[in-house]
């Protein structure tokens, strides 16, 4: 049985000689110059990239409950079905009927709607939501609908369980014949994961419905359109320095038809148009047909999630081209302003004045102040003459007008070869201010990769890591797993991240969300279900070192040695030291921190994630079965002891004079 780290640290502290089986001699020393710190860290070196794959948006992080609320899907009754076999009396079924109608509808964006027709009193529809409703007991969720009727003076809701017990119930009532919003607060009795909404007509006739909604009252801070609160905490937790959003292919679209537009996405909920998600059928093992975009989570949504973690936004806007890998299809040169104007006009939205148009809208939304937006990404994972040709179209327009503004372009979407290294040369000649690199590779090659940016060019464009993920069967495989193997292998690859943190700039894993019962691709950062959420190991590892940034350079040795990998840092905020040490190797590791000629006082702060077996992955059941542990140790000289525990990342936080 092996001691923990921490109790290791804290036993060479106190001066023990030696440790049974272990020789009192060092093998370690790591070496570290924090009198003579080098380049300055972008202070968004460590961030998140968001996109809805996976049912990260509708169904995960935006939290309503009902799924085709406004019967915009391409089967505009999907989700939606009448009450069969019972009835409330143990009766049969009262007659009734369903249909969709566009005639004279709740508005034009919004064309489609719901007739129910109730022949018999209490007929009755249900919605089933995203694979079943998460409803907490004593929870309060407000129901609400766009009704128009000359008929049935109320419409009655009630949440059953999975035997279809009553555990909250409302009315919605008052209806005057024309278009508008009705709600009411209904509290649940039980905490049941897969709940379904009924909607009775205790009266026969007819009545329009549109814009159903079950929609939690106990959002992150409370909002009425507000994210789910446990996944947003999750990510405060991180302190990330950036959001990436909405994504990365959906950005794209298959076709340009489908691409995603942000200014569809702003302004009253019952204006945006909904739109196929691009994930519902990319994987032939992993369908979802009913996977579409209701746009609750819009981009004023993005901005202000950005502004609630302490994040800087990164918005990715499709420069002309639809994505690469399906249809390719590309908008002429000459077709280009609309998609210029798009960035144009949401720098307004993000930046401007409430003088402004899109500044006024931001404002009517409910944030006068502007969001503060300092870079966009153009395009997503484009590659090739059309893409630069673009570019040079959006460089040029933006640079103009907005020079403030720093332009994020795409390598393609490999790390090595063809179309990345003709990309980089074009990207150098063009002085371009960042380039997204993305690697979905193997542990092997996080591991070999640790030292890639050491001799990347320095005058040159700098480098965003914007989607990485270790995959420890193969990439976009089902069986991919959030092991400790692909966590450790991705935290070696960080420390080579942040020793060359005057080159890349900022570093995010992906993809970030991934919903249990409806998931399209592996690994991810996150999984939840319709009430419970865990980090993965890998999770932890970006909140490691998302936690722990710093704001310089601090050279250190060794780099990446035998196992060993270190990067160092110092936060001039704190006046401390930050190392960080992972050990990938199968055996515990004591030695020595040297300081150098730098004074060290207080306590050392010390944060361990390890686990003996590569395998190791958190779950429901097991949430924190690879998580950090806390101590602190004293110092007694200028040199810490060092004890790395197999398979582990260790954080030394350490006070400088």
């Amino acid at each position: 049985m092996r001691l923990k780290a921490t109790s290791i640290i804290l036993a060479l502290a106190l001066g023990t000689a030696s440790l049974p089986g272990q020789s009192s001699k060092p093998t370690v020393t790591i070496n570290v110059d924090a009198a003579h710190p080098g380049a300055a860290i972008s202070p968004q070196m460590f961030g998140i990239f968001f996109e809805d794959i996976n049912f990260a948006a509708d169904g995960g992080l935006y939290p309503e409950l009902v799924k085709n609320r406004s019967f915009e899907f391409n089967e505009p009754l999907a989700a939606w079905h009448e009450v069969m076999g019972f009835s409330e009396k143990g009766l049969d079924r009262p007659k009734g009927e369903l249909d969709i109608s566009t005639d004279d509808p709740l508005n034009p964006h919004n064309p489609h709607y719901l007739r129910v027709r109730a022949i018999e009193p209490g007929y009755a529809l249900f919605n089933s939501g995203f694979r079943g409703m998460g409803i907490q007991d004593g929870a309060e969720y407000r129901f609400s609908a766009y009704v128009r009727t000359h008929g049935p003076k109320a419409i009655r809701a009630v949440v059953t369980d999975e035997n279809h017990k009553p555990i909250a119930t409302g009315k919605l009532e008052g209806f005057d014949g024309y278009w508008r919003k009705y709600e009411t607060v209904v509290r649940s009795t039980a905490t049941v994961d897969k709940a379904q909404l009924n909607l009775f007509l205790d009266e026969a006739g007819s009545v329009d419905i549109d814009m159903v909604s079950l929609y939690p009252l106990d959002t992150w801070k409370h909002r009425p359109n507000g994210l789910r609160r446990d996944l947003v905490q999750l990510l405060y937790d991180m302190h990330p320095g950036f959001i990436r959003f909405p994504g990365g292919c959906i950005v794209e679209g298959r076709r340009l038809a489908t691409r995603y537009q942000w200014k569809k996405t702003v302004g009253d909920l019952a204006e945006r148009q909904s739109l196929v998600n691009r994930w519902n059928d990319e994987f032939d093992a992993r369908p979802a047909p009913d996977y579409f975009q209701s746009f609750g989570l819009g981009f004023y949504e993005y901005f202000q999630l950005a502004e609630d973690i302490g994040a800087r936004p990164l918005p990715i806007l499709n420069c002309g081209m639809a994505c690469q890998f399906n249809s390719s299809e590309t908008a002429a040169l000459n077709e280009l302003h609309e998609y210029i104007q798009d960035a144009l006009d949401l720098i307004d939205f993000a930046n401007g004045p409430v003088t402004t148009p899109w500044g006024k809208l931001r404002a009517q939304m409910g944030h006068p102040k502007p969001f503060h937006l300092t870079m966009i990404g153009v395009g997503n994972e484009q590659w090739g003459d059309r893409y630069l040709e673009r570019y040079k179209l959006f460089a040029a327009a933006l640079k103009a007008k907005h020079p403030e503004i720093k332009l994020v372009v795409s390598a393609g979407p490999f790390p090595t070869g063809e179309p990345f290294a003709s990309m980089w040369t074009n990207w150098r000649k063009l002085q371009a201010d960042m380039v997204d690199e993305h690697y979905y590779m193997s542990p092997e090659w996080f591991l070999s990769n640790s030292s890639r940016y050491d001799h990347y060019d320095r005058s040159g464009p700098k480098v965003f890591a914007g989607e990485y993920a270790a995959q420890s069967a193969g990439t976009a495989r089902s069986d991919n797993r959030n092991n400790w193997k692909t966590a450790i292998s991705e935290a070696a690859f960080m420390t080579g991240l942040e020793r060359n943190g005057d080159v890349v700039q900022m570093a995010s894993y992906a993809p970030l969300l991934a919903n249990v019962n409806a998931w399209q691709w592996t690994p991810d950062a996150i999984w939840f279900d319709n009430l419970r959420s865990y980090g993965t190991p890998d999770y932890y590892v970006q909140k490691l070192f998302a936690n722990n940034t710093g704001t310089r350079i601090v050279p250190s040795t060794p780099q990446s040695e035998d196992g060993l990998y270190t990067s160092a840092v110092i936060d001039d905020r704190s006046h401390e030291l930050i190392l960080k040490v992972v050990n990938y190797a199968s055996i515990e590791r004591t030695g020595i921190i040297q300081f150098g000629e730098a004074h060290t006082s207080g306590a050392v702060r010390v944060t361990t994630l390890s686990s003996s077996d590569l395998t190791a992955e958190n779950s429901f059941a097991h949430p924190q079965n690879v998580a950090p542990e806390s101590s602190t140790i004293a110092i007694n000289s200028a040199a810490i002891p060092l004890a790395l525990g197999p398979y582990s990342i260790t954080v030394f936080r350490v006070l400088i004079q």
